[in-house]
């Protein structure tokens, strides 16, 4: 969260803000270290005392080492764990055991598709009409609707919004009109001009017996709200939840976040894309410059998929699965030619695929004439790399956004060093001059789309909780387009840049890339 202090500067006293940790996450942090390391000197004690222990730990690495060779995890993802596992005995495969996937128990699993199977809708002529329009997109559809446990949908009217404010004053009307139930889930929250304009709302609402409930990233909103904060919104009878909250617990709660963007008004109305719920992404205040952001509006039967998910979410941070979802679903008489498909995306085992990855790759592999990405990474694997380089080879134009000031300077060498092998295959990259970019978008052909929360990044495809909306022939890929094309008129082509670097600047990327997974 953020604390005014004032200090003697230059002859004055000057007001300065600056961030600061509440003591919850501190205590957590220091617990997890303490956890971690009093592990692993127990192994390590045993291990140099008693022969046998020792016989079995290097046995447990041999296991381990295996383990990750055969499994069916990107050849990206595997060789710094190799790394670990054989260059640091003892503390590689431990590290492994605490971080590697998530562990729930298996009742869980069980309750948690019960959740997800709660949703009944037929979408079979939906699939009849698009087998018309386009075979291969069809299966792309199919393949993920399967992967997600979602549907594909026709009846139901999309809004796009090429910035935040845009995106703020619609989702404040919205907000007004609620009389039933309105869910928030974003991964940064933080008290502001944005935050706080939603919850003078949600605060009157609640008063008057609309159910209002609210999850946000106990990670994300770590420098940004008061540790006891969700006890502060349950004053207002606000129900809220913090995703995966730290309790200092030595395994990987610090891995997995949620990274979603979501907001649902009455099951009907539905709200995403890039945008976080504080002031820099309606540009109230710079933080890298002009921040550009994109969201989407869906009125129609789909958001029931983003109910399911909320819910599903929700009921799984606060350990209750005995609930009715279906008294949140709602039908609508909306009615829409175009195709749109609302999914989430997350890490195994709750997720067996890498959806949202899937999707990009059949964007990609599927494009006749050109696809426009906007990312503000660009820290992919090998698969994803060769498939851009593939789908620009074939002489699909290719274009890429990125931003000009990042957010982390480090992360950022990585996007350059890959810029530059893209470049070299025929692939256009932009800068976005006037600052940052946060949208994650994906164009094609002027018919397909996909928006959300998806970025180009490891942690995005493989550890994060996603979402997204997949889109065929919409009026709303136009305007993404139209989006793109402004957007990049204020970008620099990365042409007349030159990302060669010094011998030293080439190692530390070279080191980066290694681990970046």
């Amino acid at each position: 969260m953020k604390k005014e202090i004032k200090i003697y500067e230059k002859g004055k006293y000057v007001t300065k803000e600056i961030t600061i940790i509440p003591l919850r996450y501190i205590f957590a942090v220091i617990l997890s270290i303490l956890g971690i390391v009093a592990t692993i000197s127990i192994v390590v004690i045993l291990s140099l005392y008693l022969k046998y222990f020792y016989y079995l730990v290097i046995l447990t690495q041999i296991v381990v080492t295996i383990t990750i060779i055969t499994s069916n995890e990107n050849p990206d993802y595997k060789i710094p764990w190799l790394l670990f596992v054989i260059i640091l005995p003892i503390i590689g495969f431990m590290l492994y055991f605490m971080f590697y996937k998530i562990r729930l128990p298996k009742r869980t699993f069980s309750k948690l598709n019960n959740m997800n199977n709660s949703l009944k809708y037929q979408d079979k002529d939906n699939f009849e009409n698009l087998e018309k329009e386009d075979v291969l997109i069809k299966s792309h559809a199919l393949e993920l609707c399967k992967l997600a446990q979602t549907h594909l949908y026709q009846n139901t009217n999309l809004t796009y919004y090429e910035d935040g404010k845009k995106y703020h004053q619609a989702l404040l009307e919205e907000l007004k009109k609620a009389k039933e139930f309105i869910f928030l889930e974003f991964f940064i929250i933080e008290q502001g001009v944005f935050w706080n304009s939603i919850l003078e709302i949600l605060k009157e609402k609640a008063t008057n017996k609309v159910e209002v409930k609210i999850i946000y990233d106990d990670i994300g909103c770590m420098t940004r709200l008061p540790g006891n904060y969700f006890k502060i919104l349950k004053k207002y009878n606000i129900d809220c939840v913090i995703f995966s909250k730290l309790r200092g617990k030595a395994n990987g709660e610090f891995n997995n976040r949620s990274h979603r963007k979501i907001a649902i008004i009455d099951g009907t109305i539905g709200f995403t894309g890039g945008i976080n719920l504080a002031d820099e992404y309606i540009n109230e205040k710079e933080v890298y410059g002009k921040w550009k952001d994109t969201g989407i509006k869906m009125v129609g039967d789909a958001v029931n998929e983003y109910t399911k998910m909320f819910l599903s979410s929700f009921y799984l941070n606060k350990n209750n699965f005995n609930v009715d979802f279906t008294k949140y679903y709602k039908t609508t008489n909306q009615k829409k030619a175009g195709y749109l498909i609302p999914f989430g995306d997350g890490p195994k085992p709750l997720y067996q695929n890498y959806i949202g990855k899937t999707v990009i790759l059949n964007i990609l592999n599927q494009a006749k004439k050109y696809v426009y990405i906007t990312a503000p990474y660009l820290i992919v694997d090998s698969e994803i790399m060769r498939t851009i380089e593939n789908t620009a080879l074939r002489g699909v134009d290719v274009r890429i956004i990125i931003p000009h000031i990042p957010d982390k300077k480090l992360i950022f060498e990585i996007t350059k060093n890959n810029c530059q092998t893209l470049i070299q295959k025929g692939v256009k990259i932009y800068e976005y001059t006037p600052g940052f970019i946060h949208a994650k978008s994906y164009i094609s052909d002027d018919n397909i789309a996909m928006i959300g929360t998806i970025n180009l990044d490891y942690r995005s495809l493989t550890h994060h909780f996603e979402n997204g909306v997949w889109i065929y022939k919409d009026d709303v890929v136009l305007k993404m387009k139209d989006d793109f094309i402004n957007t990049m008129n204020e970008s620099t082509n990365t042409s007349e840049i030159s990302y060669k670097d010094n011998l030293i600047k080439r190692i530390i990327r070279s080191i980066i890339k290694i681990f970046s997974p």
